[in-house]
């Protein structure tokens, strides 16, 4: 899944460890989700929504859309 947290997290001025701390999850738990490596659950999704105030699908980008 792609996502457009590091871009929301630049505009924010926060570190990867700050944003980690905000969540309650590890830094390495931030990197692998920016990285593509990690899909979220469910309720982290919403919670990084709710962060940066956005719709989830506006962060969340399907690798490719299903029929």
């Amino acid at each position: 899944m792609n996502n457009t947290i590091r871009d929301l997290r630049a505009r924010h001025g926060w570190s990867q460890a700050h944003l980690a701390d905000l969540l309650k999850v590890s830094r390495q738990t931030v990197n692998a989700i920016e990285t593509g490596r990690y899909d979220p659950s469910l309720p982290l999704a919403f919670a990084i929504a709710r962060m940066f105030a956005q719709p989830l699908e506006s962060i969340f980008h399907p690798d490719q859309e299903t029929p």
